[in-house]
């Protein structure tokens, strides 16, 4: 009891430091933070939006079109593939979350089976003895589609909000298909959700000029409305997309020559190697390009563009333009979002959370003390200091992994207090038994630590068996419980046996008392 290794002082000391250093930021304003040195920490927890009030926005990704869009896209590849084998077929269409079509002649089954297995790819594919042609998502691909489109959702979502500066949102999946977005401190959400809910998808497609003289449309063309024609205007484009949004790698707010808010950008190597053969090789003829199914701009090629980059002109603001390069850069939806839910916290109610937290944060620090400081003296007062410590270590571990700290992670932090004194509560009952039966106080002393510690690791891990369920099974509010619970109960582990155990110690060593003051 009285020995204790150097390198175990010099880790418990180092913890403890380290514990003040990172959480100290949070005493310090964040102006004064940015002027400090730069190894200086600034990792700081921030407050969730029940805390310091916000925007909640729930948004559904709609698969169902993520599904018609890849179906589309294996038309055209079953279009492809039968006329490449010569074999003839009718009725092609997207019809009930399938392609379906008619093959003229039964007697080319294998080989359309063939050509069809490419296009489907890792679809379902039917193909009965009358030449009825049936291509489908299973259930598992379907669902993969699902979980891979709301992933590059959040992704998207997250990229978006970082760029206009919006410090600590929350941006969570909610079941298969819905994204949770809230926005602490973002009193009206209207700019935002513009921004993160535009699909955001651009296309450099030809105009299709023997479609547009003759109004006749071939099955590689289709009619697209113009942005600024409000449905009324159109025009042909080939289907085929010559160049995408996707190989972009900068977007920015520009000015054409005559000082109209445009749209710089520029593309990857890939995407510019395209960009220039699309252009030279299309000299003179019309190129849309199309951002969310609509036509912003068609200019004439005058010229082949071989840099990788050009401006967009259109009908901009400069906001508009804005808004448009940040969505572009950040890279477009994979699918539609639908808000399904949209609600505002205020200020004042996060205020009154803030403050009952508080007052319920110091009143069972107060109970606490004064309750270790009646039962147990001296001994108590290292309890108490080990609380105290816990609590710096806690919110040390929140400000390096930057945690939102929520209204049930205070109430998390609180019921971590009352818990940080059970194993004191625990060793010092079992010292006490221990000297009733005629021990020294050193003697003593060991055996509670001794005895007791099994006890203090059972309860503890069995707590935290439970708690790692609720983070593991709960969601929103009760994963920020589990979080700072499963952080308390490291932390007060730690500092009711180890710290309080090595100030026993010392105190021991230093006054080798006859008899313990409990």
């Amino acid at each position: 009891m009285l020995q204790f290794a150097k390198w175990k002082v010099t880790l418990i000391l180092a913890i403890i430091l380290a514990g003040f250093i990172f959480a100290a930021p949070n005493l310090i304003s964040r102006d004064k933070l940015e002027s400090l040195p730069g190894w200086v920490p600034r990792t700081v927890f921030s407050l969730g939006l029940d805390l310091q009030g916000g925007s909640h926005l729930l948004y559904e990704v709609d698969t169902k079109a993520l599904i018609a869009e890849r179906l589309n896209g294996v038309m055209d590849e079953v279009r492809t593939q039968l006329r490449g084998a010569n074999i003839g077929y009718t009725d092609l269409a997207v019809k009930d979350g399938a392609v379906r079509l008619k093959l003229r002649d039964t007697g080319s089954l294998d080989a359309a089976r063939a050509a069809l297995k490419k296009a489907a790819g890792t679809l379902a594919l039917t193909v009965s003895d009358d030449g009825n042609v049936e291509i489908r998502f299973s259930e598992d691909a379907a669902r993969a589609e699902q979980i891979d489109a709301v992933t590059r959702s959040i992704e998207v979502i997250r990229k978006r909000i970082d760029e206009t500066g919006t410090k600590e949102p929350t941006i969570i999946r909610q079941g298969n298909d819905r994204i949770v977005v809230q926005l602490p401190g973002v009193r009206d959400p209207q700019h935002l959700k513009q921004i993160i809910g535009t699909t955001a998808k651009m296309t450099f497609r030809l105009v299709d000029e023997a479609a547009a003289v003759s109004g006749q449309l071939p099955p590689t063309s289709e009619w697209v409305p113009s942005a600024e024609g409000n449905g009324e205007a159109r025009l042909p484009l080939q289907k085929r997309v010559m160049v995408s949004g996707e190989n972009l790698t900068n977007a920015q707010l520009s000015y054409d020559d005559r000082n109209r808010p445009a749209i710089s950008f520029s593309f990857d190597s890939i995407g510019g190697r395209r960009f220039g053969e699309a252009t030279s090789q299309n000299v003179g003829k019309r190129f849309a390009i199309v951002l969310d199914g609509k036509i912003i701009s068609a200019p004439v090629i005058q010229t082949a563009i071989m840099g990788g980059s050009g401006i967009i002109t259109g009908n901009f603001t400069s906001q508009s333009a804005q808004d448009l390069a940040l969505q572009l850069r950040a890279g477009a939806l994979p699918v539609p979002l639908t808000v399904l839910e949209e609600r505002s916290v205020g200020a004042d109610l996060g205020a009154d959370s803030i403050a009952a937290g508080k007052l319920a944060c110091i009143l069972a620090v107060v109970l606490i003390v004064v309750a270790m400081l009646v039962l147990y003296g001296l001994f108590g007062l290292f309890a108490n200091v080990a609380l105290i410590l816990n609590a710096v270590l806690m919110t040390a571990i929140l400000s390096i992994f930057g945690a939102t700290l929520t209204f049930p992670g205070i109430a998390g932090m609180v019921l971590t207090l009352g818990m940080a004194v059970d194993a004191n509560v625990l060793i010092l009952e079992r010292v006490r038994e221990e000297m009733r039966n005629g021990r020294s106080p050193v003697t003593a002393m060991e055996t509670g630590y001794r005895e007791a510690q099994a006890t203090i690791f059972d309860a503890n891990i069995t707590h935290l068996i439970a708690t790692l369920f609720l983070f593991q099974f709960g969601s929103g509010p009760i994963k920020g419980f589990a979080i700072t619970l499963i952080i308390g109960i490291v932390t007060s582990v730690f500092t009711s046996v180890w710290v309080t155990r090595l100030m026993t110690s010392i105190w021991l060593r230093r006054t080798r008392p006859k008899q313990l003051p409990l």
